[in-house]
């Protein structure tokens, strides 16, 4: 078996952006009221002729690009989303044909939030067992076409994005770049977050997922660390999905990775389901807060109380 890497990201949000003040405009609400509550500034939501596919299209090519490789050269596409539309084509298919791929196996993924880092582990384990060469790995979700406007708990939260990665084999010798994956959920306790009824409608617990992820994850996201033979205090960077400040920050604190910057991305994005991960990472690197190499922990939660998580050097 051969190891992977991460060989370039990238990253896509919306023209348009929406205030705390534009929202106090729509809701009860007030930017003091958001900010205290969830630390979120603004949010960046899609128009009527934006799809998610489109979005996670626009991510998929810039990683592409960076990655020095043309969209032919792609052989798997996994898209992890909640908000795609259509059942089929699903939203890899779409992403495939919006940039010319050739015959690349199409697989979306829906595990909400911890979507992305289950589709990275999931490339990691077809290149390290032979079935795919170069994988393209897309988070990309349009929350705020699921949202409830008229719900102030929840309304605030939401923005639309996607996030991109290449994987690719490493060369012999060279260290692996993706580490083991940590995953389970919590199938009991599904109800805590949803995207139920027709049409689809985003609702959650907004106090059982907050306790559950300040008490439960901080000590599942150090074994990830064990797993991978690196220490808390060694990372450069923790990238936590991007759901609330309040629960980022003191889950951050209590794995204990002291030296590592702390992707704060939901400030001006919002909580973006599954592409939160990879859009955050992709701005650290494109920002130059993380060097290439560095050892950074990715880790998804949320939607059926799932998780998700793995070390990966930065590329």
């Amino acid at each position: 078996m051969t190891g992977t890497r991460i060989a370039a990201l990238g990253h896509y949000q919306p023209a348009k952006v929406l205030t705390n003040d534009d929202l106090a405009a729509m809701v009860d609400t007030s930017d003091e009221w958001i900010t205290s509550r969830v630390g979120i500034r603004t949010r960046h939501v899609s128009g009527p002729d934006e799809p998610v596919d489109e979005l996670a299209a626009y991510a998929g090519a810039k990683a592409i690009a960076a990655a020095g490789l043309a969209p032919a050269d792609i052989d798997m596409v996994l898209v992890a989303t909640s908000t795609a539309i259509d059942r089929s084509p699903n939203t890899a298919a779409r992403v495939a044909a919006r940039l010319s791929m050739g015959s690349p196996a199409v697989m979306d993924l829906n595990v909400v939030c911890a979507g992305f880092t289950h589709a990275l582990a999931t490339a990691d384990h077809a290149v390290r067992a032979g079935s795919a060469t170069k994988v393209l790995v897309i988070g990309a979700d349009s929350m705020s076409g699921v949202a409830d406007w008229t719900d102030r708990t929840t309304c605030v939260l939401v923005g639309d994005g996607a996030g991109a990665a290449v994987v690719v084999a490493t060369e012999e010798g060279e260290e692996p770049g993706i580490g083991p994956v940590l995953w389970g959920s919590v199938p009991e306790m599904g109800h805590a977050v949803r995207i139920e009824g027709t049409p689809p409608v985003f609702a959650q617990e907004g106090q059982s997922v907050y306790r559950w992820a300040t008490t439960q994850l901080p000590p599942i996201a150090r074994r990830v660390c064990e797993r991978a033979g690196i220490a808390p205090e060694e990372l450069a960077a923790v990238v936590l999905h991007q759901a609330n400040l309040r629960i980022i920050e003191p889950v951050a604190q209590k794995i204990g990775a002291v030296n590592a910057v702390i992707a704060r991305d939901v400030v001006e994005s919002g909580n973006t389901s599954a592409a939160s991960i990879p859009m955050a990472l992709s701005k650290l690197v494109a920002r130059g807060e993380v060097a290439s190499g560095a050892p950074a922990l990715l880790f998804g939660f949320g939607g059926n109380l799932s998780y998700a998580g793995q070390i990966i050097r930065c590329p």
